[in-house]
């Protein structure tokens, strides 16, 4: 029996419910006033949607005393939303990012939880490059070796991830159309890069910054820079 699509594709479809899975793409849970901020509607809107959204099982809800927050049911309710960004027709602010926001989300951001944007894509390519990891079947990534010592480097431990779906993982980044490290990995990688200073999470919203310091960090380790210039010339 195949899968029925239509009940989330429905909670997807409509513009309010997908403003708010958009919103908790960065994998941090918000508050109901939070999401109805994002999605342009009052609280007693957003309740009604939430509530269809965790019945649909596409977000889950923490509950601090009196205080409720949600945030993407898991990690496959992510890659959809994902997926769907790169089926939409592009967005103009994203093609020809004109305002310092639309650059931002699209040199660096968080795509629950791991590296994306241009930053993203482009360390996921140089890690391939390096063969520091391999592209196998199913969208995955093996880690070779040289890439376990790599990554321990860093203070990865390859070794000591676990997923059923996969410790390594291909996503197929939105606004570049290319794969990005996602999975467990991603996960400690970008984790890894944020301790070291190499990346700055912003308090709002899901941009990334990355500092002089991960500049210098990730042109010496990887040949990686957000300057198309230099990125040419590596």
């Amino acid at each position: 029996m195949d899968a029925n699509i239509a009940t989330p594709a429905a909670l997807i479809g409509d513009p309010t419910r997908a403003a708010m899975l958009q919103a908790l793409q960065d994998g941090r849970a918000q508050p109901a006033s939070a999401l109805a901020w994002a999605a342009g509607v009052t609280a007693q809107a957003a309740s009604n949607h939430l509530a269809k959204l965790v019945d649909g099982g596409l977000l889950a809800v923490e509950r601090e005393g009196r205080h409720r927050y949600y945030r993407l049911a898991s990690a496959e309710v992510a890659h959809v939303i994902e997926a769907l960004s790169v089926l939409a027709t592009p967005v103009r602010s994203l093609e020809v990012p004109r305002s310092p926001k639309a650059r931002a989300l699209r040199d660096a951001r968080c795509c629950y939880g791991h590296l994306a944007g241009r930053l993203g894509v482009r360390v996921c390519e140089a890690l391939v490059e390096r063969d520091l990891i391999r592209p196998e079947a199913d969208k995955l990534y093996a880690v070779t070796p040289e890439g376990s010592a790599w990554f321990a480097d860093l203070g990865v431990a390859v070794d000591t991830l676990r997923s059923p779906r996969g410790v390594a993982r291909q996503c197929l980044d939105w606004t570049e159309r290319r794969h990005h490290l996602a999975g467990p990995l991603g996960v400690r990688l970008l984790e890894a890069m944020t301790a070291h200073g190499w990346l700055a999470l912003e308090a709002k919203g899901r941009a990334v910054r990355l500092t002089a310091e991960g500049a210098a960090a990730l042109r010496e380790r990887l040949g990686v820079s957000l300057d198309d210039n230099a990125q040419a010339a590596a």
